[in-house]
């Protein structure tokens, strides 16, 4: 059975990247976006973003969402969010595909009953035009009646700088060189445009030093937001070396991606080591717990620290999740 896959862009695999390994950036998103007031102590659990949708030639089609999840607060909810550099007129077709995958994924049988629920649904546009919707629907008609509901809409390039600190909207700063674009070829001609928009970059640099050191992010988040922001203008600014070198002389480069890793990798180890040593002295399940709690501390995504438990301690996927 042959599988179709769906290329993602770079843009879409910077979006992921910052929400897997730094998952707490999310609730800020989600608050935005849909009006929820979490708080930031909530539990993310990422869902599976491969999907086969079966054809009717027999042929399965692999999409792959760009994140969904659940958020456990008060009530549990599933959202699913896109990345999407320019508008195009399929999306909503892709956002149902994905949405009613993810909720048949876990529909409940019960009888001759299957309840599925679909996600909490928003696209982030990178770019956007003045006909771009601030919010889009899907309307559903079945032989029972009509059903729709909402896409909701982020635009990056409405959020200044400073709304971005503001809101806590740290996400968006790979993203915030999108706002610049139609101007990079005055930039790359004139001196003093560009050293305006490298005093923008050096604002937020000191910003995310400042928050490190406040203990509002991690080192690894600051080194990933900023290592991230590197990949976005690396592929944004691909023909005007002025703009790209100008800003990765301010925010520092290839450094950084090391760095990140390294204190990721350091960090992770690190959290094993004192995991085992609580083992051995207090218990295998204190150690465990033990070793979750580290790597929480450090700004480890979920999943890594799901599957570094399970390797470490020989558990199975469903005994890991138990620890999370």
């Amino acid at each position: 059975m042959e599988n179709v896959r769906i290329t993602n862009t770079p843009y879409d695999d910077v979006f992921r990247t910052l929400l897997n390994d730094c998952s707490p950036l999310i609730i800020p998103i989600i608050n935005e976006v849909f009006g929820e007031h979490y708080t930031g102590q909530e539990k993310i659990i990422f869902t599976p973003n491969e999907h086969f949708l079966n054809q009717q030639d027999g042929n399965e089609n692999e999409r792959i969402t760009d994140t969904s999840f659940k958020i456990e607060g008060t009530e549990t909810k599933k959202y699913h969010m896109e990345c999407q550099s320019t508008p195009d007129s399929s999306m909503l077709v892709r956002f149902f595909e994905y949405d009613t995958q993810i909720a048949l994924d876990e529909g409940e049988l019960k009888g001759n009953i299957l309840t599925v629920t679909l996600p909490h649904s928003a696209v982030l546009f990178l770019r956007h035009r003045q006909s771009t919707p601030d919010r889009m629907k899907v309307r559903i008609v079945t032989p029972g009646g009509t059903v729709e509901y909402d896409i909701s809409v982020m635009k990056t390039q409405q959020y200044s700088l400073d709304e971005i600190f503001r809101k806590n909207l740290l996400l968006l700063i790979p993203f915030y060189i999108f706002s610049h674009e139609t101007h990079f070829g005055e930039y790359e001609k004139d001196g003093a445009k560009l050293r305006t928009l490298q005093e923008e970059y050096e604002q937020i640099k000191n910003k995310l030093e400042a928050l490190t050191n406040q203990g509002a992010i991690s080192e690894y988040t600051r080194c990933t937001i900023i290592d991230m922001s590197n990949k976005v203008l690396g592929h944004i600014a691909v023909n005007y070396n002025s703009v790209r070198e100008g800003v990765k002389a301010v925010m520092g480069g290839k450094i950084l991606e090391y760095e990140a890793k390294t204190i990721k990798r350091e960090g992770i180890q690190e959290g094993i080591e004192q995991g085992i040593e609580q083992g051995i002295e207090q218990g295998i399940e204190q150690g465990i717990e033990g070793t979750v709690t580290i790597l929480k501390n450090l700004g480890v995504s979920a999943q890594t620290i799901q599957f570094q438990i399970q390797e470490q301690y020989q558990l199975s996927a469903e005994a890991a999740k138990k620890y999370l």
